[in-house]
């Protein structure tokens, strides 16, 4: 059930990332250039990713440290998976384009989304059993 669970929430991050990927490439890209749009892309959809993992880490109540870390690493898998699948056989981009991203020498901090999806779970998960009060 919980695959179930972290699949839906997979999907949900995806949809915000279409969306996070719309609204960078009509209203900031104009404003500010690729390379600045890259960057304030990425850094709001860390943001709203690591928000949305926080809470469903919370709902879920998963404390134990192996499923947490096995959540990022599904999640890390399906995000890369479909960023070459989707975006070489549907969007038309070539495998350099999309490895591109990738290149943090050249100001590309795509890398820190899929740092995100595998360490958010566990980074949540430690807050959250700090937040709890003591057992008595």
């Amino acid at each position: 059930m919980l695959v179930i669970k972290a699949l839906g929430i997979w999907f949900l991050l995806a949809v915000l990332a279409i969306i996070n990927g719309t609204i960078r490439t009509f209203l900031i890209l104009p404003a500010l250039g690729e390379q600045a749009a890259h960057v304030a892309g990425t850094i709001i959809f860390l943001l709203l990713q690591f928000i949305v993992i926080y809470f469903f880490i919370k709902r879920s109540s998963i404390t134990a440290t192996k499923e947490l870390i096995l959540i990022g690493l599904f999640w890390l898998l399906l995000t890369i998976a479909f960023e070459f699948v989707f975006g070489h056989y549907v969007m038309n981009h070539s495998w350099e384009k999309l490895l591109a991203d990738y290149n943090i020498f050249k100001g590309r901090i795509w890398s820190l989304v899929l740092l995100n999806n595998l360490a958010a779970p566990l980074i949540c998960g430690r807050i959250l059993v700090k937040k709890k009060p003591a057992q008595d």
